[in-house]
């Protein structure tokens, strides 16, 4: 989007209408609340203009930590688990793999699956199969190395499919247990 020294309203006006929807999104999936989905986006888009010179080109991945960083200030200070919005619709379709697979059972499945597993291993998953990030990008969300991503990843999809198997219905296929993007 432009070199540092040509961050200026239009390098940000930019930015914000190809990232807004997304930041929005990734709250959307973290929080109980709409309104506050849109206020942590806000709250990221602040940022980024008073930081715009460290953005980088590709400016998802660092809006994303930027995000998860306000959210894991904003449940310290409360000192309370965050609520989590049930999967979406969308998130339904690329949670079954199979033409005649039941949705309901499937989604249940899964959101009892990942309830089962820590804060660290739901969010590398999330931004793996919901946000759809490489484990690259997802490793600078969470502020690790890519092998650091790539272990907790590797651990995490291990944990799922255990859980998934503790479920009683068979269990379904979700795009975080897919193959993650290769990285160029």
């Amino acid at each position: 989007m432009g070199p540092p020294g040509e961050r200026d309203e239009g390098w940000f006006t930019r930015l914000f209408a190809a990232e807004y929807a997304h930041i929005v999104k990734y709250g959307l999936r973290r929080l109980a609340d709409a309104d506050a989905s849109a206020e942590l986006a806000q709250d990221v888009f602040v940022i980024a203009w008073r930081r715009r010179r460290e953005v980088p080109d590709r400016s998802l991945p660092w809006l994303y930590g930027v995000a998860r960083r306000l959210l894991a200030n904003e449940w310290r200070s409360r000192r309370a688990a965050p609520d989590v919005l049930p999967i979406t619709d969308a998130d339904l379709l690329r949670a079954t793999s199979s033409p005649g697979a039941d949705l309901t059972v499937g989604v249940a499945d899964v959101q009892a699956a990942l309830a089962d597993l820590n804060d660290l291993d739901q969010e590398i998953l999330r931004l793996i199969g919901w946000e759809e990030l490489t484990v690259a990008e997802a490793a600078q969300v969470l502020g690790c190395t890519r092998a650091t991503a790539a272990v907790r990843l590797h651990r995490a999809r291990r944990r799922l499919t255990e859980a998934m198997s503790d479920q009683a219905a068979p269990p379904t296929r979700h795009p975080v247990l897919a193959t993650p993007r290769r990285d160029l």
